[in-house]
């Protein structure tokens, strides 16, 4: 009974990641992950998954040489970098009109951009990074933390950093607020080619082996002819930080063959990139499908 029950729920991963959209409004959905990628929930551990709808409380984590796009309600998009720890809290009742609670970002690098045609939307939001708290005011930023320090970047808009008691207001387009470890933090112009080096920190781009709600290209990670042999490969690919589905395929004789796949890649090339990815870190030996 218990391996019947781990199976429907391998079998109806895809399901339930749409379904609950249609009764309640989430405060952010997964848009693209490139893997690595987990959210920690509830004394619980998930691959992070294109079309994953997160729950104040929920802790998101990049493994190394992975990114993720969150889309929050309100239409404020999010850019994990590698290895980021990410938390969400909101207590807002109606996430698609106002968000209220705070971004919390443990480690690693951050892109927040406000949806163009939202800036206006109420918000009351902070974006705590490390040691410095950022007030919203419908903007365009990056940031990072690390043991070295925290950096936050005003690309667009307005800010107001609170840290170690002390307030910061920035409204100058391509600044950045630098506080090393121990030090005090200075605000400093940021050029381009600069930015463009720590862009690529957070920003996903083609080639990169991300997966979304709607590629059409898989990974067949494994297939066996038992249920609890699939469930192992499932089990395996999923601590992994890859997002796995099991989908039964009927072989002659009557028989049934349980492949372990994971979906929504836009190319044969994309899918190829993920599949090495997750071929080192597991001892699989991943096929690209469609």
């Amino acid at each position: 009974m218990r391996l019947l029950n781990r199976l429907c729920a391998a079998l109806a991963t895809g399901i339930l990641l749409q379904a609950t959209a249609s009764w309640a409004v989430a405060p952010a959905t997964v848009e693209l992950v490139q893997a690595p990628a987990w959210v920690d929930r509830a004394g619980r551990t998930l691959p992070l998954a294109p079309g994953m709808e997160l729950k104040s409380g929920d802790l998101v984590r990049t493994g190394d040489g992975a990114r993720a796009y969150l889309m929050l309600a309100e239409g404020s998009r999010v850019k994990l970098g590698e290895s980021a720890r990410f938390g969400l809290h909101t207590r807002s009742m109606e996430p698609q009109k106002s968000f209220r609670g705070a971004l919390d970002v443990i480690a690693g690098a951050f892109r927040f951009t406000t949806a163009k045609l939202k800036k206006s939307l109420a918000r009351d939001m902070a974006i705590r990074v490390g040691t410095a708290t950022i007030g919203i005011r419908g903007t365009d930023i990056w940031g990072k933390t690390d043991k070295d320090g925290d950096l936050v970047a005003l690309l667009e808009g307005r800010i107001e950093i609170t840290r170690a008691g002390q307030t910061t207001e920035m409204s100058q387009a391509m600044t950045y607020y630098d506080a090393p470890a121990g030090k005090a933090a200075e605000v400093k112009s940021l050029d381009p080619e600069t930015f463009a080096r720590l862009a690529r920190q957070t920003d996903i781009i083609a080639g990169d082996g991300a997966a979304g709600a709607k590629g059409k290209w898989s990974i067949l990670a494994g297939s066996a002819a038992s249920q609890e042999a699939a469930l192992e490969i499932y089990d395996q690919v999923r601590e992994a930080g890859f997002a796995a589905r099991v989908r039964p395929r009927a072989v002659e004789g009557g028989d049934w063959r349980y492949e372990v796949a994971i979906r929504g890649f836009a190319s044969a090339s994309e899918a190829e990139t993920a599949a090495a990815r997750l071929k080192k870190a597991t001892e699989l030996k991943p096929v690209v499908t469609r």
